[in-house]
């Protein structure tokens, strides 16, 4: 049988230090080409060390990861390190080999013991009183389909078997079964089919579970008291990192969707998704709705890829955005509707004839007032010209939207600046949003220059606008899926 070529670690004197972040595609093609050349690294994760990471900023002048140095010599980003001919390459080898890092290579956190952390137990603070009753209802019998309006509904059931259940079986009276009843609507157990609260009558409700077949995240209940959308987006955020980081090949460029399946940390995630269901998000504030929707949006992908597959096809994406759905707080949110109903200030999407939210939508509660454009280098929707998958806390979002800007704007792939031809081509992101952006090329040529990080791309872009005419083109979007199947 072949063996596999093993490749020989070489020992070094000095250090190659890499500061990167968990789940950063560039990150792991930088560490891929450093391991296939046999050299030890260290890695230091920014998230981690926020000290490190200033230090770092002010030292380089970059926002993004990852950051090589060997010892202390600077070698940029992931698109430095891999324009090194292997010339230049064995020079910095060799210095690393026979030289010691000095005192003024870059600093490395103190060593610490890691504990690992549970994120369902900062969730599971204490089961609600109510889920026993419901769970018991749920398998009374009394659920089932109902005609109203001739309309067949099912998995419904009526305020008066609801009543007379409680009445029967729990030894209550009829004003208290009332009472528990909009105590159940209130903690989003349970909707009115209607406008009306809850009552003793032939109204329809739907367990908040039943209300959507097509929602990832249904068909269990939530069992535990509703923690704050902030706190539950802090533990997701984490989650998600943590399943991203285990299932990328090793160089970076793909994600095992199909391992991710059969993960214990997805099936964690899955447990903490369907808690979603009774969070409440119309108390949000404007920066905790941002990083809420957004780590919500990028898991919903990753969740939906696994449970449909990656689309292939403008039909099949068209479909998965519009069918791939959480129950949050009660109501159906699809990734369309996180996108353009919320992050996007309630405005239509790309084949859109009307806004996603109507006038009375209780899911208006959650739209931002107007559209954050810095969305658009947050949300991956799992394919390669996509931004990569990262993940925001509420209260440092507009400094990590801000990075992802940079981060995007710094790659070929997503924005070049042509001197020659007076061209500045952008991703296709900039022409389906243009309106996001200010809406004419003057103003989405303001808004780039502005995010752009000082770098030879700024100071061939002001060159240009110094002296002429910019034409601004769009460069090609890459819709290969980053699924490794």
């Amino acid at each position: 049988m072949e063996q596999e070529e093993q490749v020989v670690m070489q020992e070094l004197v000095g250090r190659i230090t890499v500061y990167t972040i968990t789940g950063c595609l560039h990150c792991l093609r930088a560490k891929a080409r450093l391991t296939n050349e046999g050299l030890p690294f260290i890695e230091v994760n920014i998230k981690d060390n926020p000290e490190i990471r200033d230090h770092i900023i002010d030292l380089t002048g970059r926002h993004t990861v990852p950051q090589i140095f060997f010892n202390n010599k600077f070698i940029g980003g992931n698109d430095d390190f891999q324009k090194l001919s292997q010339e230049e390459l064995n020079k910095l080898i060799e210095l690393v080999k026979h030289e010691a890092a000095p005192s003024d290579a870059p600093p490395l956190p103190e060593p610490k013991v890691v504990e690992d952390e549970e994120p369902k137990e900062e969730l599971k603070s204490e089961r609600d009183e109510f889920a026993d009753l419901i769970l018991e209802f749920k398998h009374s019998g009394n659920i089932g389909s109902h005609w109203s309006r001739l309309k067949h509904h099912h998995k419904t059931f009526t305020g008066k078997k609801l009543v007379a259940w409680m009445v029967n079986n729990k030894n209550l009276d009829k004003s208290a079964a009332i009472e528990i009843g909009n105590n159940l609507i209130n903690r989003k157990f349970f909707n009115p089919l209607s406008e009306k609260g809850f009552e003793d009558s032939d109204a329809l409700y739907r367990l908040v579970e039943d209300d959507s077949a097509s929602a990832l995240n249904s068909g269990a209940t939530a069992e535990y008291r509703a923690v704050s959308a902030s706190k539950h987006s802090e533990v997701m955020r984490d989650l998600i990192l943590k399943l991203f980081s285990e299932h990328i090949t090793p160089d970076g460029k793909f994600v095992d969707y199909k391992s991710m399946a059969d993960s214990p940390t997805f099936e964690e995630y899955c447990k903490l998704a369907i808690q979603l269901q009774r969070l409440k998000f119309d108390d949000l504030s404007r920066n905790e709705k941002l990083a809420f929707f957004i780590n919500v949006y990028n898991a919903l992908v990753i969740h939906g890829i696994i449970k449909y597959k990656a689309p292939k096809n403008m039909w099949q994406r068209y479909k998965f955005f519009n069918t791939a759905s959480y129950v949050i707080g009660g109501e159906v949110f699809t990734l369309q509707d996180i996108e353009n109903g919320v992050l996007r200030g309630n405005q239509k999407g790309i084949a859109q004839m009307t806004k996603p939210f109507s006038k009375g939508d209780p899911r208006l509660k959650a739209a931002l007032e107007e559209v954050e454009p810095l969305i658009h280098f947050a949300l991956n929707c799992g394919v390669q010209s996509c931004p990569p998958i990262k993940t925001y806390s509420a209260k440092d979002i507009e400094h990590q939207l801000k990075i992802s800007a940079e981060a995007f704007l710094d790659g070929a792939e997503s924005c070049q600046v042509d001197v020659a031809k007076k061209e500045l081509r952008l991703s296709q992101i900039f022409k389906w949003y243009k309106v996001d952006f200010g809406g004419t090329d003057e103003k989405l040529l303001q808004w780039v220059f502005e995010h752009l990080q000082d770098s030879p791309k700024k100071k061939a872009l002001k060159e240009l606008r110094d002296h002429g005419i910019i034409k601004i083109v769009y460069l090609p979007y890459n819709w290969s899926t980053n699924s490794k199947d």
